[in-house]
């Protein structure tokens, strides 16, 4: 493209400090540097993962440009890139896969040592930045950043994708739907005839439920505070829905009323509450019960358990990115969206223009949305 080799000038949405709405300002974007791709963003989906840094529940280097669930095309790329070229189609991927180190060669890793959620210093491997506001040097975010009308990503970072794929749906595989949907065929390996709880029924979780469905599980029990998500629930794959509130007793009590005192085979916790995630493992049964925790914690939460709740033998574990290895798995999952092996338009409640970014998480906030959508 003629920008190639040039410094870019767009509109970003900024965060300058925890707690405080992001504000949309004109920033200049650095050529790619060997190996990096710089790419034009169509569509980016607004997560919940990006609220807990405002809210400082995850920590982030500030200023920061925010967004990692996103489809764009390569505007241009530095030297030795070699997976993609200009004019493609991609998603940028915050769990990167360099095919070089101990997690990426492991056939059960996928948390590459170039991630940028361990140590989030927001700087490419190189240790500078691509992004300027003023001469200011400004952050990126888990190796993405994609609330930018451009954004520059190691070729870790990226995977070309059909493309015929509609951005603003299959912008949700580079985050969301894949966490969800992997929890249950990756981490958990859902059976078929097996019964699953999931607790809460965001767009994580409702991602689990279709997951355990498209695993053949039988029986799947979405639970959740709120009743408003139930029916959206049922529609992708839930068998019966349940709130806490309803009851006087522990929820993981209610599961094993519920199961002739079983337990469930598989629990999902997509939530981040430290509570539900006990009463996820305490839900599933005491001997073979494997339950996946999904959601962010505020990064000082801590949890106590007993010891006898995996004594028995109940597996606990978490997931990141449904266990995916990230360049191999998205160009499949876009594919299987494509080929309408799964559906994605039930999980987008909103759809609007990038300079609307603070009125979409407020949505967020309010729980008036699933996933929002902004489109550039």
């Amino acid at each position: 493209m003629s920008t190639a080799g040039e410094v870019i000038r767009c509109k970003a949405a900024v965060v300058w400090e925890p707690k405080k709405p992001f504000s949309i300002v004109e920033i200049e974007v650095a050529p790619p540097k060997a190996h990096e791709v710089r790419i034009k963003i169509l569509a980016a989906g607004i997560c919940h993962s990006d609220e807990h840094v405002l809210s400082d529940d995850l920590k982030a280097t500030f200023p920061v440009i925010l967004g990692h669930e996103a489809v764009g095309v390569v505007e241009s790329v530095g030297e030795g890139v070699t997976s993609v070229k200009p004019g493609d189609k991609v998603i940028p991927l915050f769990i990167p896969q360099c095919e070089e180190c101990r997690p990426c060669i492991h056939p059960r890793g996928n948390l590459c040592k170039l991630n940028g959620i361990e140590t989030p210093l927001g700087l490419m491997p190189d240790g500078t930045s691509r992004f300027s506001y003023k001469g200011e040097l400004v952050h990126n975010f888990v190796s993405t950043s994609t609330f930018t009308e451009y954004t520059v990503v190691h070729e870790s970072s990226v995977a070309k994708i059909d493309a015929s794929a509609p951005p603003e749906k299959a912008c949700l595989i580079g985050c969301g739907f894949s966490t969800g949907y992997g929890a249950a065929i990756n981490s958990a390996k859902v059976e078929p005839g097996s019964t699953c709880a999931v607790f809460g029924l965001g767009g994580v979780g409702l991602s689990a439920v279709m997951g355990c469905k498209a695993a053949g599980a039988s029986r799947i029990i979405g639970i959740n505070r709120s009743k408003e998500r139930f029916p959206k629930a049922k529609e992708l794959g839930a068998t019966e829905c349940v709130s806490p509130l309803d009851f006087e007793k522990p929820i993981n009590e209610v599961l094993f009323d519920m199961t002739d005192g079983d337990g469930v085979d598989y629990s999902f916790e997509a939530t981040g509450c430290t509570d539900t995630m006990a009463a996820a493992l305490a839900s599933c049964n005491r001997n073979h019960g494997i339950s996946v925790m999904l959601g962010f914690s505020p990064a000082l939460s801590k949890i106590s358990f007993s010891p006898a709740l995996i004594l028995t033998g109940r597996t606990w574990k978490g997931c990141l990115f449904g266990g995916w290895k990230s360049k191999d798995a998205v160009p499949k999952l876009v594919l299987d969206f494509m080929q309408k092996k799964f559906t994605l338009d039930p999980l987008i409640t909103h759809t609007m223009p990038f300079d609307k970014i603070n009125e979409g998480f407020e949505l967020l906030r309010e729980g008036k949305s699933i996933r929002s959508v902004l489109v550039f």
